[in-house]
């Protein structure tokens, strides 16, 4: 089995909850960077252990936040010795509107993962399209690149919705499936 840690910033908790239902599908460990864009040594240590990271941010203002962009820029020491190689990588998003701008975010994630000389995992899904369609339902927001999710602005992170948190525990599934090939 895999070794796969989400590390992520949550602003007001909606990320925080898309995180630990990517960790519940991938049996993953949260790596939380905090309010003021750090993480732990403990932090640190699960990412460099990982056979899989998964990043998740928020989408403001069309990128990642400024603790996550933080973040980023600390991993120019492993990126230097290029100590992430070969890992699996991933990322998720959310924001308050549909579209958001979420995608960009997605690019950043992914232009990072590339960086790092790493191999990208996309949801795997077909996106909820047709006129049947219900606002619940699995990738409902259509992303192929990786999970997003849409919490209007006045909504606690506990009225996300159950779609776009299934969508993100089967895409956490499905990153630990593709990290297990690459780590047998």
């Amino acid at each position: 089995m895999a070794k796969v840690a989400v590390v992520f910033h949550s602003g007001y908790g909606h990320t925080l909850r898309m995180a630990q239902s990517v960790a519940d599908g991938a049996a993953a460990e949260l790596v939380a960077i905090d309010a003021d864009g750090n993480v732990s040594e403990a932090g640190w240590a699960t990412l460099n252990a990982a056979d899989a990271i998964i990043f998740g941010s928020p989408t403001y203002m069309g990128s990642v936040s400024w603790q996550f962009k933080k973040f980023a820029d600390a991993t120019s020491k492993p990126w230097f010795g290029q100590a992430w190689k070969d890992k699996v990588f991933a990322g998720f998003t959310n924001s308050a509107t549909m579209n958001g701008d979420k995608l960009s975010t997605l690019h950043y994630l992914f232009t990072l993962a590339m960086q790092h000389s790493g191999i990208w995992v996309g949801t795997g899904m077909m996106p909820s399209n047709s006129k049947a369609a219900q606002r619940n339902d699995l990738n409902y927001v259509g992303s192929f690149s990786g999970a997003m999710a849409q919490s209007p602005s006045d909504a606690s992170p506990a009225e996300m919705l159950p779609g776009d948190l299934e969508t993100a525990r089967l895409f956490g599934q499905r990153v630990a499936a593709v990290a297990a090939k690459f780590s047998a």
